[in-house]
């Protein structure tokens, strides 16, 4: 096991040991060009903490969404919300982690994933499992665990219940439409570009349309006229009222995303005259921030992974100084799958 990360360096500082690693940071909101490829300073692990060295870091849409401001954080401030690594030093208190272990991780703060070794609370760890390898934990925290709380908390998926997942080929779509598949889901499918629809088509989905396809009609076509039981949207603005004119009666509008920027606001009574819809806007941290709930999560998206029922799909790698190109990338809809940043 190596003592630090790549390019880290002990330094004395003030007569105190101190460790010196490379992180992402940002002092002001905008584009990719704010983020900065810096040296740091941590500590050592205080009561409760971890040190982990990254081995592997995943790339969300949220990290983009902390960096143009559009969900505020103080700043200074890192990025990253999902990352595995191996633990090189535990704090006072600390039980059931030791020195040595993978783990992983999905925290929504401090935002610190982007970077070659962090603190962290030990309580937001998970001991990896030896089939599940470093890139693909870290790549599948976030996005497994948003599936798992999409499918079976926003709406509880039964089997034989028409879903449309909007996305179908990206990080969170393509975990999600395996997962729903086994529950038994008729899902459909929404993608940009034909690549995406193989993919899509590959990995659960039974029916997949283009974002440029009379989406609504083709809904309504598959399903006999009656709509979804549940639209799960990461796309936002653009696609709102599109999604809740595919909803059959009483059907449940998951808006989980901004791809397209945040849904403006909107009058109740634009569900009423669509069937007396239900609307909701969720986000992990609500379906994780107890420890009990957090495992239980876990040991669902362990076992879809392990069993081989779940694949995760990860289909770029950039070094993690190359981070402001890779959420270009993302934001461009250039990337399929999962993307992970190697420090």
């Amino acid at each position: 096991m190596r003592a630090f990360a790549n390019d880290t360096h002990v330094a004395l500082a003030r007569g105190k040991f101190t460790l010196m690693t490379k992180a992402i940071r940002i002092d002001e909101f905008g584009g990719p060009e704010v983020l900065r490829f810096r040296k740091v300073e941590i500590g050592a692990p205080g009561p409760g903490q971890v040190r982990v060295a990254h081995t592997a870091i995943g790339l969300n849409m949220i990290d983009v969404y902390f960096r143009n401001g559009l969900y505020p954080i103080g700043l200074p401030s890192g990025l990253g919300s999902e990352a595995a690594g191996v633990v090189v030093a535990t704090g006072e208190g600390v039980d059931g982690i030791e020195v040595g272990q993978r783990v992983a991780y999905a925290s929504p703060a401090p935002l610190d994933g982007y970077s070659e070794e962090r603190l962290i609370d030990a309580r937001l760890l998970l001991v990896l499992p030896d089939g599940i390898g470093n890139e693909a934990a870290a790549a599948m925290m976030l996005k497994g665990l948003t599936s798992w709380y999409l499918l079976t908390r926003s709406y509880r998926v039964e089997a034989g219940d028409w879903i449309v997942l909007y996305a179908a080929a990206g990080g969170v779509g393509l975990i999600a439409s395996q997962w729903a598949s086994g529950l038994g889901a008729r899902v459909i499918g929404i993608v940009s570009t034909e690549e995406k629809r193989a993919l899509a088509l590959d990995k659960g989905c039974e029916h997949v349309l283009l974002a440029s396809d009379d989406v609504v009609g083709r809904v309504r076509e598959l399903t006999e006229g009656k709509g979804v039981a549940a639209v799960y949207d990461s796309v936002g603005r653009d696609t709102f009222y599109q999604s809740l004119d595919c909803l059959r009666r009483h059907g449940v509008m998951v808006s989980f995303g901004n791809a397209s920027g945040a849904v403006e606001p909107f009058a109740p009574l634009e569900l009423t005259k669509r069937g007396s819809l239900y609307v909701t806007r969720p986000t992990l941290w609500d379906f994780v921030g107890e420890r009990p709930d957090l495992e239980r999560g876990s040991a669902a998206l362990f076992d879809a992974v392990s069993s081989g029922r779940i694949h995760i799909d990860i289909r770029q790698r950039y070094p993690l100084a190359e981070a402001a190109t890779a959420q270009v990338d993302l934001q461009s809809r250039a990337t399929v799958g999962s993307t992970v940043l190697l420090p």
